[in-house]
């Protein structure tokens, strides 16, 4: 690991010191030393001064990832000023939000994006010559403002500082293997607005001077050809592109049946660390992975908050399907009660297993968040812990497994139904393609299960067909008593399945137990 100071700045200009003429970056043609890099960002940073921005004002970057990304985030961390991450694909209302919301001063984006709220655009980011302005950085003050939708309401700033960013990569390197060493070709397809893609994914590779190959969106096919011709050794990812590289890999298959998993193999020839974070890894995507690229997939689980990485499979070196292992040095965790009731073993995951919890996920360490911009609300406790929201039990080994969110958690009759667990059985039907489960108010039992369903082309399904086969599974009480079909399901960044969203649409109306509802074009 680099010996440097704390903002990712920092950690490319002691890269560039200790490694000048190493590759950092690969970007399409283009082809970047850390000293070439470490360049472009003291000429970006010069540029800001130039426009008359000082230390702790707010810069909003919406890019694509590439090096333009990179010159004008890191050139803004190396002025003092704060950075303020912004989805690619958000809609103009969207982004006035966020630019109203953290008060930035500047909009650095493509060129042809139109003025919004009076704020002055920059297309591409700003250069200057001359020497960067002299700044010290504070590692306790805002870094980041990183835009997170939380269940409700409008997105919120997480305040990340620099302090919290290096606190989670030194917790990462910490494990064993680390998940990026100096020697690695990491691929960077995770967008770098999203702080997985930006701090487990590029504050690893300034950390330890490794090189970062971007791909500015991800295609499963092009990915694949780039991995093998750049001899990818780390790929932090996420559920859909693993998916996608397996379907990929089926479609060349039908092509190419001779040679099955030809394309997907290259890609993966050279993996050495393989990751997945951001929502739950499908058991069948981490077992076709294993038996189909030879690639074992450490699944992981984050928030934003913690700037992200909170546990791993590799903190505890068993690498198992649907499990998040335990928490990354540095990290404590604990599963508190939720205050909930529920029918004993019926309600856990694996009843035959010992465990412990259903939990709350707690979490404390270094690497949480400030709170929320711009006063720094709801932020640790005074004791330094933070409520996840999230639900997980422990199995005999110790090891973690997600059940879901708690503000997810549906009370049938003071009973826990954990919609994760009846989606798994839902999605298991040979006619179904994706499903949502979603609690809708019932004057009986207080909430009744609701079932979201997308079929698969050309496939059919009753209501009553659906509830057969979830009773087969599952106690009555988390049987769906209404289903609601829909062409498709909404979802975030991630990949994650928006159940709020769902929400939002006006499918949590009360339902009988005979209900079934089917969308237009259903």
């Amino acid at each position: 690991m680099a010996e440097a100071g704390t903002s990712l700045a920092e950690l490319v200009r002691a890269a560039a010191r200790r490694r000048p003429t190493a590759p950092a970056v690969v970007a399409g043609e283009r082809r970047l030393t850390w000293a070439e890099l470490d360049a472009l960002v003291d000429r970006a940073a010069a540029g800001y001064a130039a426009r008359g921005l000082t230390p702790g004002d707010r810069v909003a970057i919406q890019l694509p990832n590439g090096v333009d990304w990179l010159r004008a985030a890191l050139g803004a961390l190396r002025a003092g000023l704060v950075v303020v991450p912004v989805n690619t694909a958000y809609t103009d209302p969207e982004l006035e939000y966020v630019l109203t919301d953290s008060g930035a001063a500047l909009l650095v984006a493509d060129a042809g994006r139109p003025e919004l709220a009076g704020l002055p655009l920059c297309p591409g980011p700003p250069e200057a010559d001359g020497v960067p302005p002299e700044v010290t950085v504070d590692p306790a003050a805002p870094s980041f403002l990183a835009y997170t939708s939380g269940t409700t309401g409008r997105p919120r700033g997480a305040i990340l500082t620099a302090a919290a960013l290096r606190a989670n990569q030194e917790q990462c390197l910490a494990m064993t293997p680390p998940p990026v060493r100096e020697d690695d070709r990491v691929l960077l397809v995770l967008p770098l607005f999203h702080v997985y893609g930006l701090n487990s994914g590029f504050g690893l590779v300034a950390a330890t001077g490794a090189c970062a190959i971007l791909q500015e969106t991800f295609d499963p096919r092009s990915s694949l050809a780039l991995m093998a011709e750049q001899q990818v050794t780390a790929v932090p990812g996420a559920p859909p592109m693993y998916q996608a590289w397996l379907a990929a890999a089926d479609a060349t298959n039908l092509d190419d049946p001779a040679h099955p998993d030809a394309d997907l193999r290259r890609g993966f020839a050279a993996m050495r660390m393989a990751s997945s974070g951001a929502a739950p890894l499908p058991e069948d995507v981490w077992t076709a992975m294993r038996e189909r690229a030879a690639v074992t997939v450490w699944e992981g689980y984050g928030l934003t908050e913690a700037a992200p990485v909170v546990a791993s499979t590799l903190a505890t070196g068993r690498a198992k399907p649907n499990c998040i292992g335990g928490p990354i040095p540095g990290v404590e965790l604990e599963l508190r009660d939720t205050a909930t009731t529920g029918p004993g073993s019926d309600d856990r995951p694996d009843p035959d297993e010992p465990h412990e919890g259903p939990g709350e996920i707690w979490i404390r360490g270094p690497n949480l968040f400030a709170g929320y911009w711009p006063d720094g609300a709801d932020g640790p406790d005074a004791d330094g812990w933070l409520r996840t929201g999230d639900l997980a039990y422990r199995d005999a080994d110790g090891d973690l497994h997600l059940v879901d969110r708690r503000s997810d958690l549906i009370l049938v009759s003071g009973f826990n139904v954990y919609p994760a667990e009846v989606e798994r059985v839902l999605d298991a039907h040979p006619a179904v393609a994706e499903s949502a489960v979603i609690g809708v108010p019932d004057p009986r039992a207080g909430a009744a299960v609701r079932a979201v369903v997308v079929l698969r082309p050309g496939r059919q399904v009753t209501f009553e067909d659906l509830r057969a086969h979830a009773a087969q599974s599952l106690a009555r009480y988390k049987v769906p008593t209404s289903v609601h079909f829909l062409p498709s399901l909404p979802h975030s960044l991630t990949g994650k399945v928006s159940r709020a969203r769902l929400r939002e649409l006006g499918l949590t109306g009360q339902g009988t137990a005979d209900e079934v509802e089917v969308a237009a074009g259903g």
